[in-house]
């Protein structure tokens, strides 16, 4: 016989559950800088973390965006988000040259992935930056373009409250395991494989 839960039960159920909540709530530290990865073969790395940048411009926060390898279009996030670039809220470097295939020159790909870090890290150092996304970056490692070691040693020196958000696949196991917050997106099916579908405005870039 089927017990169907009245509005009674289900009202304990979810006083228990808040109870639960809030005692671990209570236990939690009120705030800590955070590394953020967004990794696997799934489409939607860069657009999660272009949901935490308009969190933190929404909040007033100051922004920094530097995109590794990608630079051969304008993405539509940045036209987006220009309005807070002229305001100074937000600065968005796109440092790359274009996919690998496209570029064709390993050496210069990787200058232009040495120009990005060090890009990166003078806003990773500075306070006044709440929040820094590293798009691609996972990839510039994966490649050999860039130490992760050297990553590692930069994401050691950023201030104790702000976040750092690496995105790419390929994402390397140390920089998984120093983060805080990892999120593999997993690929189930894809317009470009399966129907031949080019990338398209709005939704690729």
């Amino acid at each position: 016989m089927k017990i169907i839960s009245t509005d009674l039960d289900h009202k304990k159920k979810m006083q228990r559950r808040k109870e639960v909540q809030d005692q671990r709530l209570a236990q939690m530290k009120e705030s800590k800088g955070l590394i953020i990865v967004n990794t696997g073969h799934g489409k939607g790395k860069t657009t999660a973390a272009l949901g935490m940048v308009l969190r933190s411009l929404g909040r007033g926060y100051k922004v920094a965006i530097i995109q590794f390898i990608k630079g051969g279009w304008e993405p539509g996030e940045k036209i987006a988000l220009s309005h807070w670039e002229k305001e100074g809220q937000l600065v968005f470097k796109a440092m790359g040259e274009g996919f690998t295939w496209e570029t064709q020159d390993r050496q210069r790909d990787i200058e232009k992935t040495a120009e990005a870090w060090q890009s990166s890290l003078e806003f990773i150092l500075n306070e006044d930056y709440k929040l820094v996304l590293l798009d691609e970056v996972n990839v510039a490692m994966k490649l050999g373009y860039l130490p992760v070691d050297q990553v590692l040693t930069g994401l050691e020196q950023k201030p104790e409250d702000s976040h750092v958000i690496l995105t790419g696949r390929g994402a390397p196991s140390p920089i998984i395991e120093k983060a805080d917050l990892v999120t593999e997106m997993t690929l189930i099916k894809h317009p470009f494989r399966e129907q031949g579908i080019k990338a398209q405005p709005g939704i690729e870039f």
